[in-house]
């Protein structure tokens, strides 16, 4: 008598389900963009915008959000919906810009906190509004982050100004420190996904 396989299934018994793969900020947040594209295109008015964007923020599992999106013509994948690649440090590589005024204001008044609460308002940006908002989210990152950079750059270079090169790099620090910010704050007023050049990034997308 043959023995059969205890793992081998009959083929008229159901696939083992695979296991959900556990969602990233950046795959929520790749979500909330493409719901937001579509709602600016009609395709969801305003109560269902806010519905589905209210789930995206809350879901767990790639599962989740596939009601949210397979009837805007978007494919969910495992490890994330609409996922945009990324590169070897983890970021996303897809721009993120609003026609929300109070997200621009937001995202500008993060900017320019360099002026007067810097580091405290990106964080409190990136925790309280983060969730809600991708885009601020993002915004207060790269704000938090510009700060966070300077702030070393400043301290490395007076420990080190007797060299030549450290001192430079001072006087960049402070020059970028104030008009920077200026500028970054112009941009996002435009909605537009702000990037500050030659930044290392502390703080990265998980």
């Amino acid at each position: 008598m043959a023995v059969q396989n205890p793992q081998r299934r009959n083929p008229w018994e159901p696939a083992v389900p695979e296991p959900q793969i556990r969602l990233t900020h950046a795959d929520r947040d790749a979500v909330a963009e493409v719901l937001r594209e579509a709602y600016s295109q009609g395709q969801l008015d305003e109560d269902e915008f806010g519905d589905r964007l209210d789930r995206a923020m809350r879901a767990k599992i790639s599962g989740d959000l596939v009601p949210l999106t397979s009837d805007l013509g978007v494919s969910v994948s495992p490890g994330g919906a609409g996922q945009a690649p990324r590169t070897e440090g983890g970021r996303t590589d897809r721009k993120l810009t609003t026609e929300n005024p109070m997200e621009k204001v937001g995202a500008a008044a993060g900017h320019l906190s360099a002026f007067f609460l810097p580091f405290l308002a990106p964080l409190v940006l990136l925790l309280v509004g983060g969730e809600l908002s991708p885009y601020l989210r993002r915004q207060a990152m790269e704000a938090l982050n510009f700060q966070l950079f300077c702030l070393v750059s400043a301290i490395v270079s007076v420990l080190l100004v007797w060299l030549v090169l450290p001192a430079l790099v001072l006087v960049g620090v402070f020059l970028g420190w104030f008009i920077l910010p200026i500028i970054a704050a112009a941009g996002v007023l435009m909605g537009r996904d702000w990037r500050y050049p030659l930044v290392y990034r502390l703080i990265k997308e998980n």
